[in-house]
């Protein structure tokens, strides 16, 4: 195991580091130059031989929820495309726990990337980066009242159960507007797989429904369903048709950075009465308690 990783920060760097992007390799961590302008970890990112990656949020600073999950996730997706690398957790972790300790704001969002072939950077080479960015939660007006989302058709995972970058550029044509705040990708049947960048439930006469294939199964849906039966609440894996929408009583999306959000319209379908339910509360409180509980630093 490695011990404590070096980190080399410069004095410019540790003034703007709002937005950080770090190469592990080698023992060592490099901070990457990132074009001014950018704003995203697509932005932060481009030109780089991108591969698999997951992402995150911080809890208490330097804190994860289920740390080893998103670590397992990007050796799924290697696995899936058919790569041998092989990831050197105690490095990860360490570089991890370290920049994310040193990170000026109170929460960051997180993005590890592996990526398709090494990286020489000055003295270090190596294929796993760490972007760091401001992470801030969806306005609590959200949690309230819910949000309006929107289906699109024509996109969908070439591998769901691989988190690769390739897709997270394709998505990026369907940017929010000012009142759709996220998309629903639909199989070829018309059925409800999931967000572009969450997970989708409905809540159909007390039981909840999520799609059980075709998707990427989020490390939060995993939580939220464990939750649901813990809480007596009635589970179906069954994808949600365009046609059944009129006919739910609640929906919501979930994701790391989101913990899940009431789903109020869809298109131009109101969901239930428009408001959030019982069912969504009861999960979000839930929810709230199992990350107090459950969160840790990498090391």
């Amino acid at each position: 195991m490695i011990g404590k990783i070096e980190v080399v920060l410069d004095e410019a760097a540790q003034d703007k580091a709002i937005f950080q992007l770090f190469l592990i390799g080698d023992g060592r961590v490099r901070p990457l130059p990132i074009p001014d302008s950018a704003k995203t970890f697509e932005e932060m990112l481009a030109g780089y031989p991108l591969g698999v990656y997951s992402a995150f949020r911080t809890f208490e600073h330097n804190k994860f929820l289920y740390l080893e999950a998103h670590l397992d996730r990007l050796r799924q997706s290697m696995s899936l495309l058919g790569w041998d690398y092989q990831l050197d957790e105690a490095a990860l972790r360490n570089a991890l726990h370290q920049v994310c300790a040193a990170y000026p704001l109170p929460e960051a969002r997180v993005r590890l990337d592996v990526l398709a072939e090494p990286l020489i950077f000055q003295d270090v080479s190596g294929r796993l980066l760490i972007s760091l960015m401001p992470f801030t939660s969806p306005p609590e007006a959200y949690y309230r009242e819910g949000v309006r989302v929107d289906v699109v058709t024509g996109l969908h995972r070439e591998k769901p159960q691989a988190k690769t970058a390739v897709f997270a550029q394709h998505r990026r044509q369907y940017q929010k507007s000012s009142d759709v705040y996220e998309y629903l990708m639909l199989d070829g049947d018309g059925r409800i797989l999931e967000g572009l960048t969450s997970n989708f439930y409905a809540v159909q006469e007390g039981v909840l429904r999520t799609a059980d294939s075709g998707i990427l199964e989020g490390i939060t849906r995993k939580i939220i369903l464990n939750l649901a039966v813990e809480l007596g609440i009635p589970v179906q894996l069954q994808a949600v048709r365009l046609d059944e929408i009129a006919h739910l009583q609640e929906a919501m999306i979930s994701s790391s950075s989101r913990a899940v959000l009431p789903v109020a319209q869809i298109g131009a379908q109101m969901v239930g009465d428009g408001r959030p339910g019982p069912v969504y509360r009861r999960l979000l409180a839930a929810y709230n308690q199992f990350v107090a509980r459950e969160v840790k630093t990498a090391v």
